[in-house]
């Protein structure tokens, strides 16, 4: 009996100086413990991480390591591309403000009541940005010049397209980072699959022809290089873009033409953009009836009926770079050309 008791006297003393180590050795790391335990649950892998870095573009488009919240719940969108793919990716729940689009695909977001209205693509509401009180806000290149002031409310996550690499690869990269925010990177071959082999198959058509192409606005028809908008048709189908002049800009709104050198250059193909189109401008005059007059009559384009009038054109404008955008964007030329 007396042996007995000492067995759990001692037993009692070993399990009272256990805990009180386990108390000294976890004292001041409480949110430590809480992060594995939540991204744990006893399974025994890694906690997951508070943060995560992506490569992103600053203010002045300069590329840089930005340092984000991962699995965000609370997420700002000023940028169609991005909302596109986080839509894709099923992370829509988290957005809690977003810019007004007219896109089809994207309208939940934008007649959804728990969503804030935050301005537009090309001018955000500050204060509304501010009062949904975003973790990550998301923007493209027309609203760079207000990097700063929305990089004081959460981190600026700014992402583009750019036409060396090319309109798919761009795609690819920036699903990339937007799914590595949300612990989803396995996907991103999933939801790009198809779109090489398409891209492929309009490159055999586009084999030894060459091409114009332009953007109507305002009345005006403007020629665009592979510079910018539209580039996928010259650089990764290979339609041999006969309107492009290296000393010239044109990755905006192209450079303002006259008919007359659609003429000289007499292309097999015209492809037209319908900007006045996709930003609804009121009153704007038909871009067939722009571009279709006695001059261009004399064509190659014309005569052969090949004269393409990309059917989506707010798509083109507003959300080249994501993922729907780019099926969309494929869709309106297979349906053209093949």
């Amino acid at each position: 009996m007396k042996k007995r008791l000492i067995t759990l006297i001692l037993a009692g003393a070993m399990a009272f100086s256990l805990a009180a180590c386990g108390s000294q050795g976890t004292e001041g790391n409480t949110a430590d413990a809480q992060t594995e335990d939540s991204g744990t649950e006893g399974s025994g892998d890694a906690a997951e991480p508070e943060t995560v870095t992506i490569t992103s573009l600053n203010g002045s488009g300069e590329e840089t390591e930005l340092e984000v919240p991962y699995r965000p719940e609370r997420v700002a969108i000023l940028d169609m591309p991005s909302l596109d793919i986080i839509d894709s990716l099923g992370e829509g729940d988290c957005v809690v403000g977003s810019a007004d689009t007219s896109l089809d695909y994207l309208q939940e977001y934008v007649t959804n009541e728990e969503v804030a209205n935050l301005g537009t693509i090309k001018e955000a509401d500050l204060e509304a940005v501010m009062a949904c009180e975003p973790e990550i806000i998301f923007i493209g290149g027309r609203l760079s010049s207000v990097y700063d002031d929305l990089s004081a409310i959460a981190p600026v996550v700014y992402l583009s397209t750019d036409a060396e690499k090319g309109v798919v690869e761009s795609v690819r990269e920036n699903a990339a980072a937007i799914a590595s925010i949300f612990g989803k990177e396995e996907e991103v071959d999933g939801l790009m699959e198809g779109f090489d082999e398409r891209i492929q198959t309009l490159a055999s058509f586009a084999e030894g022809k060459n091409a114009i192409i332009g953007l109507c606005t305002s009345g005006s028809f403007n020629i665009l290089g592979n510079d910018g908008r539209c580039s996928l048709i010259g650089n990764e189908i290979g339609f041999e873009n006969v309107g492009v002049d290296s000393n010239v800009d044109t990755s905006t709104h192209g450079n303002e033409a006259s008919f007359e050198f659609v003429v000289e250059r007499d292309p097999q193909y015209i492809f037209v953009m319908d900007r006045d189109a996709a930003i609804n401008a009121e009153g704007a005059q038909l871009a067939q009836e722009i571009v279709e007059n006695e001059l261009v009559k004399g064509t190659g384009a014309y005569k052969n009926g090949n004269i393409v009038y990309l059917e989506n054109p707010a798509v083109w404008y507003t959300a080249e770079g994501g993922i729907n955008a780019l099926d969309i964007m494929l869709q309106d030329l297979e349906g053209a050309l093949l």
